[in-house]
Protein backbone atom coordinates (compact mmCIF):
# COMPACT_ATOMS: atom_id res chain seq x y z
CA UNK A 1 0.00 0.00 0.00
CA UNK A 2 1.56 3.88 -0.94
CA UNK A 3 2.81 5.26 2.17
CA UNK A 4 1.16 8.94 2.81
CA UNK A 5 2.18 11.34 0.14
CA UNK A 6 5.55 12.82 1.06
CA UNK A 7 4.54 16.44 -0.51
CA UNK A 8 1.96 16.33 2.06
CA UNK A 9 2.56 19.97 4.37
CA UNK A 10 0.79 19.49 7.94
CA UNK A 11 -1.36 22.79 8.01
CA UNK A 12 -2.21 22.69 11.82
CA UNK A 13 0.31 22.98 14.69
CA UNK A 14 0.38 22.90 18.16
CA UNK A 15 2.50 25.05 20.83
CA UNK A 16 5.54 22.87 21.16
CA UNK A 17 5.75 22.04 17.12
CA UNK A 18 5.76 26.17 16.96
CA UNK A 19 7.99 26.18 19.31
CA UNK A 20 10.52 23.92 17.93
CA UNK A 21 9.72 25.63 14.37
CA UNK A 22 9.97 28.82 15.02
CA UNK A 23 12.34 28.93 18.19
CA UNK A 24 10.61 31.39 19.72
CA UNK A 25 9.50 29.93 23.78
CA UNK A 26 5.79 29.27 24.86
CA UNK A 27 5.86 32.07 27.19
CA UNK A 28 6.32 34.27 23.75
CA UNK A 29 3.57 32.80 22.12
CA UNK A 30 1.30 33.31 25.05
CA UNK A 31 2.51 36.47 25.52
CA UNK A 32 1.55 37.92 21.78
CA UNK A 33 -1.74 36.19 22.04
CA UNK A 34 -2.90 37.56 25.58
CA UNK A 35 -1.63 41.17 24.19
CA UNK A 36 -3.12 40.41 20.77
CA UNK A 37 0.32 41.44 18.84
CA UNK A 38 0.10 37.28 17.48
CA UNK A 39 -3.25 35.27 17.57
CA UNK A 40 -3.04 31.49 16.64
CA UNK A 41 -5.40 31.69 13.61
CA UNK A 42 -7.07 28.49 14.77
CA UNK A 43 -7.07 28.75 18.57
CA UNK A 44 -9.99 27.63 20.46
CA UNK A 45 -12.07 30.63 22.60
CA UNK A 46 -11.24 29.02 25.51
CA UNK A 47 -7.96 29.59 26.22
CA UNK A 48 -7.64 27.12 28.88
CA UNK A 49 -8.74 24.33 27.42
CA UNK A 50 -5.73 21.59 26.71
CA UNK A 51 -4.21 22.25 22.96
CA UNK A 52 -6.66 25.22 22.52
CA UNK A 53 -3.87 27.85 20.84
CA UNK A 54 -2.90 26.10 17.43
CA UNK A 55 -1.41 27.15 14.89
CA UNK A 56 -1.86 27.60 10.83
CA UNK A 57 0.96 27.33 8.49
CA UNK A 58 1.13 30.15 7.41
CA UNK A 59 1.19 31.63 11.20
CA UNK A 60 4.78 29.94 11.50
CA UNK A 61 6.11 31.18 8.67
CA UNK A 62 4.97 34.90 9.77
CA UNK A 63 6.05 33.81 13.41
CA UNK A 64 9.45 33.00 12.04
CA UNK A 65 9.84 36.35 9.78
CA UNK A 66 8.55 38.32 12.91
CA UNK A 67 11.06 36.56 15.17
CA UNK A 68 13.99 37.09 12.65
CA UNK A 69 13.29 41.09 12.36
CA UNK A 70 13.22 40.99 16.30
CA UNK A 71 16.14 39.67 16.66
CA UNK A 72 18.07 40.92 14.34
CA UNK A 73 16.91 44.56 14.75
CA UNK A 74 15.88 44.78 18.06
CA UNK A 75 15.26 48.77 17.09
CA UNK A 76 12.26 48.41 15.31
CA UNK A 77 9.36 49.53 17.31
CA UNK A 78 6.85 47.17 18.28
CA UNK A 79 3.82 49.27 16.06
CA UNK A 80 6.21 48.44 13.07
CA UNK A 81 6.28 44.47 13.93
CA UNK A 82 2.52 44.43 14.00
CA UNK A 83 1.77 46.19 10.82
CA UNK A 84 4.59 43.78 9.73
CA UNK A 85 2.91 41.17 10.61
CA UNK A 86 -0.56 42.15 9.28
CA UNK A 87 0.72 42.68 5.81
CA UNK A 88 2.53 38.76 5.85
CA UNK A 89 -0.95 37.59 7.55
CA UNK A 90 -2.81 38.85 4.46
CA UNK A 91 -0.93 38.49 1.51
CA UNK A 92 -1.86 36.26 -1.35
CA UNK A 93 0.64 33.38 -2.23
CA UNK A 94 0.83 34.78 -5.47
CA UNK A 95 2.61 38.03 -4.15
CA UNK A 96 4.21 35.96 -0.90
CA UNK A 97 6.26 33.87 -3.10
CA UNK A 98 7.57 37.44 -4.55
CA UNK A 99 7.82 39.79 -1.92
CA UNK A 100 11.33 40.57 0.00
CA UNK A 101 11.11 42.23 3.37
CA UNK A 102 13.87 44.89 4.26
CA UNK A 103 14.86 45.98 7.50
CA UNK A 104 16.57 49.63 7.56
CA UNK A 105 17.40 50.94 11.18
CA UNK A 106 14.09 51.44 12.89
CA UNK A 107 12.42 50.70 9.54
CA UNK A 108 10.78 48.05 7.97
CA UNK A 109 10.26 48.44 3.89
CA UNK A 110 8.45 46.13 2.07
CA UNK A 111 9.82 45.78 -2.01
CA UNK A 112 6.21 45.98 -4.10
CA UNK A 113 6.90 43.22 -7.10
CA UNK A 114 3.91 45.52 -9.12
CA UNK A 115 5.61 48.74 -9.13
CA UNK A 116 9.27 46.93 -8.88
CA UNK A 117 10.11 49.83 -5.67
CA UNK A 118 11.69 50.14 -2.60
CA UNK A 119 10.69 52.68 0.05
CA UNK A 120 12.60 54.43 2.85
CA UNK A 121 15.96 52.50 1.73
CA UNK A 122 18.88 55.12 1.44
CA UNK A 123 22.06 53.67 -0.58
CA UNK A 124 24.80 52.43 1.09
CA UNK A 125 23.05 51.37 4.66
CA UNK A 126 23.06 48.18 5.88
CA UNK A 127 20.02 46.18 4.85
CA UNK A 128 18.59 42.70 6.33
CA UNK A 129 16.45 40.53 3.25
CA UNK A 130 14.48 38.52 4.30
CA UNK A 131 12.97 36.80 0.95
CA UNK A 132 9.83 35.01 2.13
CA UNK A 133 9.88 32.46 -0.33
CA UNK A 134 12.96 30.88 1.10
CA UNK A 135 11.67 31.05 4.61
CA UNK A 136 8.65 29.36 3.51
CA UNK A 137 10.21 26.58 2.04
CA UNK A 138 12.87 26.60 5.05
CA UNK A 139 9.75 26.52 6.68
CA UNK A 140 8.23 23.06 4.63
CA UNK A 141 11.26 21.15 4.91
CA UNK A 142 11.43 21.61 8.60
CA UNK A 143 7.35 20.59 8.85
CA UNK A 144 8.35 17.54 7.09
CA UNK A 145 10.95 16.93 9.08
CA UNK A 146 9.26 17.29 12.51
CA UNK A 147 6.55 14.67 10.74
CA UNK A 148 8.79 12.10 9.94
CA UNK A 149 9.17 9.80 12.94
CA UNK A 150 11.81 6.72 14.02
CA UNK A 151 10.66 3.43 12.96
CA UNK A 152 10.84 2.27 16.81
CA UNK A 153 7.46 4.32 16.23
CA UNK A 154 5.54 2.59 13.98
CA UNK A 155 2.73 0.44 14.84
CA UNK A 156 3.03 1.16 18.73
CA UNK A 157 0.75 2.86 21.03
CA UNK A 158 1.71 4.98 23.79
CA UNK A 159 -0.08 6.80 26.93
CA UNK A 160 1.60 9.79 28.41
CA UNK A 161 0.09 11.51 31.61
CA UNK A 162 0.74 14.88 29.23
CA UNK A 163 0.03 13.96 26.20
CA UNK A 164 -3.77 14.01 25.26
CA UNK A 165 -4.92 13.58 28.70
CA UNK A 166 -3.77 10.56 29.21
CA UNK A 167 -5.62 8.84 26.62
CA UNK A 168 -4.04 5.97 24.03
CA UNK A 169 -2.11 7.74 21.25
CA UNK A 170 0.01 6.02 18.54
CA UNK A 171 3.93 7.06 19.13
CA UNK A 172 4.69 9.83 18.38
CA UNK A 173 1.98 11.86 17.32
CA UNK A 174 -1.27 13.07 19.17
CA UNK A 175 -3.55 10.96 17.35
CA UNK A 176 -5.97 8.73 19.83
CA UNK A 177 -6.62 4.83 19.22
CA UNK A 178 -10.11 5.56 20.00
CA UNK A 179 -10.37 7.98 16.80
CA UNK A 180 -8.84 5.62 14.57
CA UNK A 181 -11.08 2.91 15.89
CA UNK A 182 -13.97 5.45 15.66
CA UNK A 183 -13.35 5.61 11.91
CA UNK A 184 -12.87 1.83 11.00
CA UNK A 185 -16.55 1.30 13.21
CA UNK A 186 -17.93 3.89 10.87
CA UNK A 187 -16.66 1.48 7.69
CA UNK A 188 -13.94 3.73 6.56
CA UNK A 189 -11.24 1.38 4.91
CA UNK A 190 -7.51 1.88 6.06
CA UNK A 191 -6.83 3.87 2.90
CA UNK A 192 -9.89 5.91 4.27
CA UNK A 193 -8.41 6.33 7.30
CA UNK A 194 -5.23 7.24 6.14
CA UNK A 195 -6.48 9.76 4.21
CA UNK A 196 -7.59 11.31 7.80
CA UNK A 197 -4.40 11.47 9.35
CA UNK A 198 -1.68 11.24 6.67
CA UNK A 199 1.17 11.32 8.83
CA UNK A 200 -0.26 7.52 10.26
CA UNK A 201 1.13 4.36 8.14
CA UNK A 202 -0.82 1.29 7.33
CA UNK A 203 0.65 -0.37 10.40
CA UNK A 204 -0.12 2.45 12.92
CA UNK A 205 -3.84 2.31 11.65
CA UNK A 206 -3.91 -1.53 12.02
CA UNK A 207 -2.10 -1.53 14.84
CA UNK A 208 -4.65 0.91 16.56
CA UNK A 209 -7.48 -1.10 15.51
CA UNK A 210 -6.37 -4.28 16.94
CA UNK A 211 -5.56 -2.86 20.04
CA UNK A 212 -8.81 -0.51 20.45
CA UNK A 213 -10.64 -4.22 19.80
CA UNK A 214 -8.34 -6.28 21.98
Amino acid sequence: MPRPDSNVVVSAFTEDQVVRLTGISISQLRYWDRTDFFRPSLAYEDRRAAHSRIYSFRDIVCLKVVNSIRNESGSVPLPRLRAAKEKLRHLGDDLWAKTTLYVLNRRIVFFNPETDRKEDVETGQAILEIPLKVVSGDMESAVRALSRRPKTEIGRIDRHRNVMSNQEVIAGTRIPVRSVKAFADAGYSVDAIQKEYPTLTEQDIRAAIKHAAA
